[in-house]
Protein backbone atom coordinates (compact mmCIF):
# COMPACT_ATOMS: atom_id res chain seq x y z
CA UNK A 1 0.00 0.00 0.00
CA UNK A 2 1.11 3.63 -0.67
CA UNK A 3 2.76 5.33 2.06
CA UNK A 4 0.97 8.81 2.79
CA UNK A 5 3.41 11.26 4.66
CA UNK A 6 2.20 14.74 6.14
CA UNK A 7 4.92 16.60 4.71
CA UNK A 8 3.11 16.91 1.29
CA UNK A 9 -0.06 18.58 2.95
CA UNK A 10 0.71 22.35 1.60
CA UNK A 11 -1.55 25.33 2.88
CA UNK A 12 -3.45 26.69 -0.40
CA UNK A 13 -1.49 29.89 -1.85
CA UNK A 14 -4.07 31.18 -2.03
CA UNK A 15 -7.85 30.29 -0.22
CA UNK A 16 -10.26 27.99 -2.20
CA UNK A 17 -13.48 29.63 -1.54
CA UNK A 18 -16.33 26.27 -0.84
CA UNK A 19 -19.77 27.64 -1.20
CA UNK A 20 -21.07 25.04 0.97
CA UNK A 21 -24.47 24.19 -1.25
CA UNK A 22 -23.24 22.61 -4.54
CA UNK A 23 -25.86 23.89 -7.13
CA UNK A 24 -24.30 26.93 -9.11
CA UNK A 25 -21.00 24.59 -9.59
CA UNK A 26 -19.24 23.58 -12.62
CA UNK A 27 -20.38 20.02 -13.47
CA UNK A 28 -22.97 18.14 -11.42
CA UNK A 29 -21.78 14.93 -9.98
CA UNK A 30 -23.95 11.26 -11.48
CA UNK A 31 -24.51 7.78 -10.52
CA UNK A 32 -22.09 5.79 -12.56
CA UNK A 33 -19.41 8.70 -13.16
CA UNK A 34 -16.78 6.18 -13.09
CA UNK A 35 -18.42 3.74 -15.43
CA UNK A 36 -15.71 3.46 -18.59
CA UNK A 37 -12.86 5.24 -16.64
CA UNK A 38 -11.13 2.61 -15.07
CA UNK A 39 -10.68 0.37 -18.02
CA UNK A 40 -12.61 -3.09 -17.73
CA UNK A 41 -12.80 -2.55 -13.97
CA UNK A 42 -16.30 -1.96 -12.24
CA UNK A 43 -15.04 1.07 -9.27
CA UNK A 44 -17.75 0.55 -7.14
CA UNK A 45 -17.49 -3.04 -6.91
CA UNK A 46 -13.55 -2.76 -5.80
CA UNK A 47 -14.32 -0.60 -3.15
CA UNK A 48 -17.33 -2.99 -1.79
CA UNK A 49 -15.22 -5.97 -1.99
CA UNK A 50 -12.53 -3.92 -0.05
CA UNK A 51 -15.08 -2.96 2.26
CA UNK A 52 -16.52 -6.29 2.48
CA UNK A 53 -13.13 -7.85 3.69
CA UNK A 54 -12.88 -5.34 6.50
CA UNK A 55 -16.75 -5.60 7.85
CA UNK A 56 -16.01 -9.19 8.06
CA UNK A 57 -13.45 -8.47 11.02
CA UNK A 58 -14.57 -5.26 12.37
CA UNK A 59 -18.23 -4.51 11.59
CA UNK A 60 -17.56 -1.38 14.10
CA UNK A 61 -16.60 0.32 10.30
CA UNK A 62 -19.84 0.83 9.56
CA UNK A 63 -20.53 3.60 12.23
CA UNK A 64 -17.15 4.91 11.60
CA UNK A 65 -17.41 5.21 7.78
CA UNK A 66 -21.01 6.78 8.25
CA UNK A 67 -19.31 8.97 10.77
CA UNK A 68 -16.83 9.93 8.44
CA UNK A 69 -18.40 10.82 5.57
CA UNK A 70 -20.86 13.35 7.54
CA UNK A 71 -17.19 15.07 9.32
CA UNK A 72 -15.67 15.55 6.36
CA UNK A 73 -18.67 17.08 4.59
CA UNK A 74 -20.34 19.23 6.82
CA UNK A 75 -17.21 20.89 7.78
CA UNK A 76 -15.72 22.40 3.69
CA UNK A 77 -18.07 20.01 2.02
CA UNK A 78 -17.22 16.52 0.34
CA UNK A 79 -13.69 17.20 -0.59
CA UNK A 80 -12.24 14.61 2.19
CA UNK A 81 -10.20 17.16 3.61
CA UNK A 82 -10.93 15.07 6.50
CA UNK A 83 -8.45 12.58 5.46
CA UNK A 84 -5.49 14.34 4.82
CA UNK A 85 -2.94 14.28 7.53
CA UNK A 86 -0.54 16.95 9.22
CA UNK A 87 -0.20 19.40 12.05
CA UNK A 88 -3.16 21.58 12.59
CA UNK A 89 -5.70 19.98 9.98
CA UNK A 90 -9.30 18.55 10.47
CA UNK A 91 -8.23 15.54 11.91
CA UNK A 92 -6.53 16.71 14.64
CA UNK A 93 -9.53 18.49 16.38
CA UNK A 94 -11.30 17.31 19.19
CA UNK A 95 -14.48 16.19 17.89
CA UNK A 96 -11.95 14.43 15.07
CA UNK A 97 -9.77 12.29 17.43
CA UNK A 98 -12.40 9.72 17.79
CA UNK A 99 -12.99 9.11 14.02
CA UNK A 100 -12.70 5.30 12.50
CA UNK A 101 -12.45 3.83 9.34
CA UNK A 102 -9.60 5.62 7.37
CA UNK A 103 -7.71 2.46 7.04
CA UNK A 104 -10.38 1.40 4.80
CA UNK A 105 -10.94 4.14 2.95
CA UNK A 106 -6.91 3.95 2.26
CA UNK A 107 -7.25 0.46 1.59
CA UNK A 108 -10.17 0.80 -0.88
CA UNK A 109 -8.01 3.88 -2.86
CA UNK A 110 -4.87 1.58 -2.48
CA UNK A 111 -6.95 -1.08 -4.58
CA UNK A 112 -8.08 1.48 -7.44
CA UNK A 113 -4.63 2.82 -7.79
CA UNK A 114 -3.68 -0.39 -8.90
CA UNK A 115 -6.45 -0.89 -11.35
CA UNK A 116 -6.28 2.63 -13.13
CA UNK A 117 -4.37 5.33 -11.18
CA UNK A 118 -5.17 8.68 -10.83
CA UNK A 119 -8.86 8.08 -11.68
CA UNK A 120 -10.98 7.72 -8.54
CA UNK A 121 -11.03 10.93 -5.84
CA UNK A 122 -10.75 10.04 -2.22
CA UNK A 123 -14.08 12.21 -1.64
CA UNK A 124 -15.92 9.63 -3.68
CA UNK A 125 -13.96 6.65 -2.22
CA UNK A 126 -15.15 7.80 1.18
CA UNK A 127 -19.05 7.99 -0.02
CA UNK A 128 -18.91 4.51 -2.09
CA UNK A 129 -17.34 3.19 0.98
CA UNK A 130 -20.06 4.42 3.43
CA UNK A 131 -22.88 2.99 0.90
CA UNK A 132 -21.24 0.07 1.13
CA UNK A 133 -21.04 -0.36 4.89
CA UNK A 134 -24.55 0.63 5.08
CA UNK A 135 -25.87 -1.97 2.59
CA UNK A 136 -23.53 -4.53 4.32
CA UNK A 137 -24.89 -3.87 7.61
CA UNK A 138 -28.55 -4.28 6.64
CA UNK A 139 -29.25 -1.16 4.95
CA UNK A 140 -31.05 -0.68 1.82
CA UNK A 141 -29.14 0.16 -1.45
CA UNK A 142 -28.70 3.16 -2.75
CA UNK A 143 -27.21 5.03 -5.63
CA UNK A 144 -24.07 6.81 -5.09
CA UNK A 145 -23.54 9.97 -7.13
CA UNK A 146 -19.74 10.60 -8.07
CA UNK A 147 -17.71 12.81 -9.90
CA UNK A 148 -15.93 14.62 -7.24
CA UNK A 149 -12.34 15.89 -6.84
CA UNK A 150 -10.34 16.47 -3.62
CA UNK A 151 -9.41 19.68 -1.92
CA UNK A 152 -6.13 21.31 -1.04
CA UNK A 153 -6.56 22.77 2.49
CA UNK A 154 -8.02 21.04 5.64
CA UNK A 155 -7.89 23.17 8.52
CA UNK A 156 -8.59 22.52 12.26
CA UNK A 157 -10.09 25.13 13.20
CA UNK A 158 -12.64 24.84 10.79
CA UNK A 159 -13.88 21.26 12.17
CA UNK A 160 -13.91 22.82 15.51
CA UNK A 161 -15.86 25.77 14.35
CA UNK A 162 -18.37 23.69 11.93
CA UNK A 163 -18.85 19.96 13.57
CA UNK A 164 -21.69 19.90 15.76
CA UNK A 165 -21.74 19.42 19.26
CA UNK A 166 -23.54 15.97 21.11
CA UNK A 167 -25.68 18.89 23.25
CA UNK A 168 -26.64 20.66 20.38
CA UNK A 169 -30.28 22.35 20.65
CA UNK A 170 -32.88 20.80 18.18
CA UNK A 171 -33.59 24.46 16.53
CA UNK A 172 -29.48 25.33 16.08
CA UNK A 173 -28.96 22.07 14.70
CA UNK A 174 -31.84 22.43 12.01
CA UNK A 175 -30.30 26.19 11.33
CA UNK A 176 -26.89 23.99 10.38
CA UNK A 177 -28.19 21.70 8.48
CA UNK A 178 -30.21 23.98 6.27
CA UNK A 179 -27.19 25.80 5.85
CA UNK A 180 -25.85 23.07 4.04
CA UNK A 181 -28.76 22.58 2.34
CA UNK A 182 -30.39 19.86 3.62
CA UNK A 183 -33.52 18.75 5.69
CA UNK A 184 -35.05 18.94 8.71
CA UNK A 185 -35.70 15.70 8.33
CA UNK A 186 -32.22 14.55 6.48
CA UNK A 187 -30.86 16.11 10.10
CA UNK A 188 -32.95 13.47 11.78
CA UNK A 189 -32.64 10.49 9.40
CA UNK A 190 -28.89 11.07 9.72
CA UNK A 191 -28.92 10.69 13.28
CA UNK A 192 -30.20 7.42 12.62
CA UNK A 193 -26.39 6.54 11.45
CA UNK A 194 -26.74 6.30 15.36
CA UNK A 195 -28.34 2.58 15.34
CA UNK A 196 -24.66 1.41 14.43
CA UNK A 197 -22.71 3.52 16.87
CA UNK A 198 -21.04 3.95 19.98
CA UNK A 199 -19.80 6.60 22.26
CA UNK A 200 -17.60 7.58 24.92
CA UNK A 201 -18.92 7.96 28.06
CA UNK A 202 -17.19 11.80 28.58
CA UNK A 203 -19.83 12.95 25.90
CA UNK A 204 -22.80 11.98 28.02
CA UNK A 205 -21.40 12.40 31.64
CA UNK A 206 -22.99 15.13 32.45
CA UNK A 207 -26.42 14.24 31.84
CA UNK A 208 -25.56 11.22 34.51
CA UNK A 209 -24.23 13.33 37.42
CA UNK A 210 -24.99 16.85 36.84
CA UNK A 211 -27.06 17.79 33.85
CA UNK A 212 -26.47 20.95 33.19
CA UNK A 213 -24.91 22.03 36.39
CA UNK A 214 -27.65 21.02 38.73
CA UNK A 215 -25.96 18.12 40.57
CA UNK A 216 -28.49 15.87 39.42
CA UNK A 217 -28.80 13.67 36.55
CA UNK A 218 -31.41 14.62 33.62
CA UNK A 219 -35.06 13.96 35.02
CA UNK A 220 -35.89 12.61 31.35
CA UNK A 221 -33.27 9.83 31.16
CA UNK A 222 -35.39 6.53 31.58
CA UNK A 223 -34.54 4.97 35.45
CA UNK A 224 -33.10 2.03 34.28
CA UNK A 225 -30.76 2.95 31.65
CA UNK A 226 -29.59 5.51 34.18
CA UNK A 227 -28.79 3.07 36.76
CA UNK A 228 -27.28 0.67 33.95
CA UNK A 229 -25.10 3.85 32.32
CA UNK A 230 -23.74 4.90 35.76
CA UNK A 231 -22.35 1.22 36.58
CA UNK A 232 -20.38 1.38 32.74
CA UNK A 233 -19.99 5.21 33.05
CA UNK A 234 -18.56 6.27 37.01
CA UNK A 235 -17.36 9.31 36.87
CA UNK A 236 -14.42 10.69 34.51
CA UNK A 237 -14.67 7.23 32.73
CA UNK A 238 -12.72 6.42 28.87
CA UNK A 239 -15.31 3.38 28.62
CA UNK A 240 -17.26 3.12 25.26
CA UNK A 241 -21.31 2.03 25.25
CA UNK A 242 -23.36 1.26 22.08
CA UNK A 243 -26.47 3.47 21.05
CA UNK A 244 -28.85 0.45 21.44
CA UNK A 245 -28.56 -1.46 24.65
CA UNK A 246 -29.44 -5.15 22.28
CA UNK A 247 -25.98 -7.06 21.63
CA UNK A 248 -27.31 -8.76 18.65
CA UNK A 249 -28.07 -5.52 16.42
CA UNK A 250 -24.98 -3.71 17.93
CA UNK A 251 -24.11 -3.61 14.18
CA UNK A 252 -27.72 -3.64 12.24
CA UNK A 253 -28.86 -0.80 10.17
CA UNK A 254 -32.51 -0.91 11.75
CA UNK A 255 -34.96 1.99 13.24
CA UNK A 256 -34.09 0.53 16.83
CA UNK A 257 -32.34 3.65 17.52
CA UNK A 258 -35.78 6.21 17.56
CA UNK A 259 -37.68 3.27 19.26
CA UNK A 260 -35.26 4.03 21.93
CA UNK A 261 -35.88 8.05 21.99
CA UNK A 262 -39.22 7.44 22.39
CA UNK A 263 -38.58 5.80 25.71
CA UNK A 264 -36.39 8.47 27.13
CA UNK A 265 -33.28 6.02 26.30
CA UNK A 266 -31.56 8.30 24.04
CA UNK A 267 -27.95 8.56 24.92
CA UNK A 268 -26.46 11.47 23.87
CA UNK A 269 -28.34 15.06 24.61
CA UNK A 270 -28.93 15.96 20.87
CA UNK A 271 -30.65 12.10 20.49
CA UNK A 272 -33.09 12.96 23.59
CA UNK A 273 -33.45 16.75 22.11
CA UNK A 274 -34.78 15.42 18.91
CA UNK A 275 -37.61 12.58 21.07
CA UNK A 276 -38.45 15.90 22.98
CA UNK A 277 -38.62 18.87 20.26
CA UNK A 278 -41.74 19.41 19.10
CA UNK A 279 -39.64 20.76 15.95
CA UNK A 280 -38.71 17.05 15.39
CA UNK A 281 -40.82 14.69 17.64
CA UNK A 282 -43.68 13.84 14.92
CA UNK A 283 -40.48 13.24 12.88
CA UNK A 284 -38.63 10.71 15.27
CA UNK A 285 -42.36 8.90 15.67
CA UNK A 286 -42.99 8.09 12.18
CA UNK A 287 -39.21 6.91 12.05
CA UNK A 288 -40.07 4.36 15.04
CA UNK A 289 -43.28 3.36 13.82
CA UNK A 290 -43.86 3.55 9.84
CA UNK A 291 -42.40 0.45 8.42
CA UNK A 292 -39.77 0.69 6.51
CA UNK A 293 -39.10 4.28 6.52
CA UNK A 294 -36.20 4.63 8.11
CA UNK A 295 -34.69 1.96 5.94
CA UNK A 296 -35.93 4.13 2.59
CA UNK A 297 -35.10 7.46 3.99
CA UNK A 298 -31.45 6.91 4.66
CA UNK A 299 -29.71 6.79 1.67
CA UNK A 300 -31.27 9.33 0.13
CA UNK A 301 -30.58 11.47 3.37
CA UNK A 302 -26.72 10.41 2.79
CA UNK A 303 -26.79 11.68 -1.48
CA UNK A 304 -28.11 14.66 -0.42
CA UNK A 305 -24.91 15.07 2.17
CA UNK A 306 -22.66 13.98 -0.47
CA UNK A 307 -23.81 16.77 -2.14
CA UNK A 308 -22.39 19.64 0.02
CA UNK A 309 -19.75 21.92 -1.65
CA UNK A 310 -18.45 19.38 -3.89
CA UNK A 311 -15.22 20.15 -6.18
CA UNK A 312 -15.88 18.82 -9.76
CA UNK A 313 -14.49 19.18 -13.37
CA UNK A 314 -10.78 21.50 -12.71
CA UNK A 315 -11.53 22.06 -9.16
CA UNK A 316 -9.42 20.06 -6.34
CA UNK A 317 -7.23 17.40 -8.03
CA UNK A 318 -7.47 13.57 -7.50
CA UNK A 319 -5.04 12.40 -5.04
CA UNK A 320 -2.59 9.57 -5.79
CA UNK A 321 -3.13 8.85 -1.41
CA UNK A 322 -5.79 9.90 0.48
CA UNK A 323 -3.60 11.67 3.60
CA UNK A 324 -1.72 13.73 1.24
CA UNK A 325 -2.40 16.32 -1.43
CA UNK A 326 -0.18 15.53 -4.90
CA UNK A 327 3.12 17.38 -4.90
CA UNK A 328 2.45 18.81 -7.82
CA UNK A 329 -0.12 22.03 -7.76
CA UNK A 330 -1.96 23.06 -11.08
Amino acid sequence: MMRCTSSSVALALGLILVTLVSQGYGEKLQVGYYNGKCWNYNVEEIVFNVVKAKFARDPTIVAGLIRLQFHDCIVRGCDASVLLNGPKTEKTASPNLSLKGFYVVDAAKAALEKACPGIVSCADVLNIAARSAVFLAGGKWYFVETGRRDGFESHQSEAIANLPSENMQVRDAVHLFASRGLSKEDFVVLLGGHTVGATHCDKFESRLYNYHNTGKPDAKMNSNMLYALKKTCPSRSKNQVYFKNNPKTHYRMDNTYYKNLLVNQGILEIDSNIANSPLTNSLVKKLAYAPGYFESRFGPAMVNMGRIGVLTGKQGEVRKCCGAVNHHRH
